[in-house]
């Protein structure tokens, strides 16, 4: 049987790739188990993983969630499943960049929200088709994309169903980058190389302290970081030493 979710390593980063290329790498719940046990795998590995990517074979990212997968009886082990697997992305200590192409519909789109980074292709179509079939999202769309694009963009995207082009996501702030497709996986890989030559101390670090700000108000924010920060890390002084000679 075909890995639903296949990962490969190389030089600190590990690319997690979507792998339902026939079926427009719809989200069926044996995909999302797959994805889990990928993301708990690399979340306790942060000394030999710095930068994950998430991407996916084939033509489209995803065309969402597997509607016909759950009418033939494929079913998540719990739940709320899918929700707190986002969850787990979120919050794995390292930076996840989505690397998106073709279409990113609904449930996909609330995927690429859980991570960090985004870089897609020109012609990538991002959408929130939830409205259409009279569905609620449930995996973290109402609150992930305002706090993407901000609020009224939000409410334009999910209220219409319209789609979003790779550089209209640009635009409002959904993707950090587009590029045409053909560079698509090559950008992403340079992409988290850069990210990756950094310390990985550093990122962990930041990415924890994001999530965990956001969470308080402004004042206490700040005055956690100053008190409460892990310090440098163990390489600073070899940081030091190489950039600026013995």
């Amino acid at each position: 049987m075909n890995q639903l979710v296949t990962r490969t390593d190389k030089d600190g980063i590990s690319t997690l790739e979507l792998n339902r290329p026939q079926a427009l790498n719809a989200l069926s719940p044996s995909m999302f188990v797959e994805l889990r046990e990928h993301i708990e795998a690399l979340s306790l590995i942060k000394d030999e993983i710095g930068v994950v990517i998430l991407s996916a074979a084939g033509k489209s990212f995803s065309a969402g969630n597997d509607l016909k997968a759950i009418q033939r009886g494929d079913r998540p082990p719990s739940t709320h499943y899918q929700a707190e697997t986002l969850d787990l992305i979120e919050s794995m200590p390292q930076p996840v960049i989505a690397a998106v192409q073709g279409y990113c519909y609904t449930g996909a789109l609330e995927l690429v929200l859980a991570c960090d980074l985004l870089i897609c292709a020109d012609d990538a179509l991002f959408c929130d088709s939830h409205g259409k079939w009279s569905m609620v999202p449930t995996w973290g769309m109402t609150t992930r994309l305002p706090e993407r694009v901000g609020l009224m963009t939000a409410k334009d995207i999910m209220y219409s169903g319209r789609s979003i082009s790779g550089k209209e996501a640009v635009e409002i702030g959904l993707a950090n980058r587009s590029v045409p497709a053909i560079s698509l996986k090559a950008s992403a890989l340079d992409w988290a190389a850069a990210i990756s030559a950094n310390s990985w101390h550093t990122l962990s670090e930041e990415k924890k302290q994001i999530l965990a700000l956001a969470k308080m108000e402004r004042s206490d924010g700040l005055k956690w970081a100053r008190e409460n920060g892990p310090g440098a890390g163990a390489d600073m002084k070899e940081r030091i030493q190489n950039s600026f000679g013995r």
